[in-house]
């Protein structure tokens, strides 16, 4: 049975019109055009595509007046709004839904280590894992879900770190993708848009980095944020 992690008030249906720039989207709402802040920095070219269906909430300031929360696919959601991706993830540890983090609390967001800030520190009595949050939401194959969309240099820069600080220091670390797209059955990095990426990954695992994929989605019928497998296989 999948489980709900948050209710998000306010949604207002909206049309993709086109994309300003890397935050920043023209949308339709109630045949007026608005503009929509869009947490993800991702190219996202199958989901901000004109006459595409959409989900947003109102906005209190700022320069665009409403924030993209999801965009129609399939019947439910793709999430593509970063923040709203962390937040369900915070949820599902909080409610303890992750099986293999059976346990564990948040201790600490955006901990420093040595000179790099990463998302999260996490622990269980004795035990703690720093914890880095990629969004995937390229979905490849009919079932697939992959990261990246686009070469990303940052993307590099944290898992080289992951990697560096549990071989050379002995730390516990991790990556946890989330597949923010319904009906997910696996995770695949995607070899053709940054190959490194992929090879850091391949490195990663078998160093012993803890590498897991978590798949969240959104139901338009009750406009809520929905845990879906814990554990999708990662695939290389």
């Amino acid at each position: 049975m999948n489980n709900i992690l948050l209710k998000i008030d306010n949604i207002e249906i909206c049309k993709i019109i086109k994309r300003l720039n890397k935050f920043v989207v023209v949308v339709e709402i109630s045949g007026k055009k608005k503009y929509g802040y869009l947490a993800n920095t991702g190219k996202l070219s199958d989901y901000i595509v004109c006459g595409r269906k959409a989900f947003c909430v109102p906005k209190e300031s700022g320069r665009t007046q409403y924030r993209i929360i999801a965009v129609e696919e399939h019947g439910l959601g793709a999430v593509l709004d970063t923040f709203i991706q962390m937040k369900a993830f915070e949820k599902a540890i909080d409610l303890n839904l992750i099986p293999w983090l059976e346990g564990y609390r948040i201790a600490k967001r955006n901990p420093r280590l040595d000179h790099s800030i990463l998302d999260y520190l996490l622990e269980k009595n004795d035990n703690r894992v720093y914890i880095e949050v990629k969004s995937a939401v390229q979905r490849v194959n009919t079932y697939g879900a992959s990261y990246p969309d686009c070469p990303t240099p940052r993307g590099r820069r944290h898992i080289r770190k992951l990697i560096h600080y549990h071989v050379t220091k002995g730390f516990h670390t991790g990556i946890v993708f989330i597949a923010a797209i319904p009906h997910i059955k696996y995770f695949t990095p995607n070899k053709n848009i940054d190959p490194e990426i992929y090879h850091l990954i391949r490195e990663a695992i078998n160093h012993n980095v803890l590498v897991k994929a978590i798949n969240i989605y959104f139901t338009p019928k009750h406009n809520t944020i929905v845990l879906g497998n814990t554990d999708i296989p990662v695939i290389l």
